[in-house]
């Protein structure tokens, strides 16, 4: 018997990121994680609300692709429903899912993938040490954005719809020893322009942020919410 603590639906969660793990876990909902493998760079659009919607489309086809490969070779596993967030437009078409969904509980795949913006310029991880650092200073009392996109995929229905939000964030001067403190601790070099306004090292320099945290983090609340709903 299903009670309303325990969704009759499974969660994929296609990101190794912990800050989604974090958020999606905060919205009480239990999933598994995939990722997707795929080579990021070799995908490129000029506007970055595009770009977040390829990339997290790409993931979400990448993790689907895996989740068939091991169907074929267990035919009675259960099905899944796949959550991409990249493109604002992610409407696909149907997937090809076999009768082994037909009875199961749905599953809902979530890829998401973000870019930060700064000066109409497209960041992604920083490359270097050397980069981390001077995308650290241009933030220092300037302002940057955040891009990111969220995209849910319903293996059983083949449903899939994606969103985009964009989170702009103000900066005081960031001295340069937090500079170096952020450097040698390493996390800014894992992700996207090196900006991660929830660090303790960067929060205090924090002036102002147009949109919600949870967002800049990588998952917005709301967005996935709301596309998990659709997705059912």
């Amino acid at each position: 018997m299903e009670t309303d603590s325990s969704p009759s639906f499974k969660i994929i969660l296609g990101s190794s990121s912990t800050a989604r793990r974090k958020i999606l876990a905060e919205m009480g909902y239990e999933f598994t994680l995939m990722t997707a493998d795929i080579d990021e760079k070799s995908i490129r659009k000029e506007k970055p609300e595009e770009l977040v919607m390829v990339l997290a489309q790409a993931k979400a086809d990448a993790i689907i692709s895996k989740i068939q490969t091991a169907h074929s070779k267990e035919k009675d596993a259960e099905p899944t429903i796949v959550i991409a967030a990249d493109t604002a437009e992610a409407i696909q078409p149907k997937l090809p899912v076999g009768d082994y969904v037909k009875d199961a509980e749905p599953t809902l795949l979530i890829t998401s993938d973000q870019v930060v913006v700064y000066e109409g310029v497209v960041r992604e991880k920083p490359s270097s040490k050397e980069e981390a650092r001077q995308f650290l200073k241009d933030y220092s009392g300037g302002h940057a954005a955040t891009v990111g996109s969220v995209l849910v995929t319903n293996l059983k229905t083949g449903f899939s719809k994606g969103e985009w939000d964009r989170v702009e964030i103000y900066f005081h001067e960031i001295p340069d020893e937090a500079i170096e403190k952020l450097l040698e601790e390493g996390t800014v070099l894992k992700v996207a322009g090196g900006l991660i306004i929830e660090h303790p090292l960067i929060l205090p320099f924090v002036k102002e942020v147009v949109g919600t945290t949870d967002s800049v983090m990588g998952l917005p609340k709301q967005i996935t919410e709301k596309l998990i709903k659709e997705a059912l």
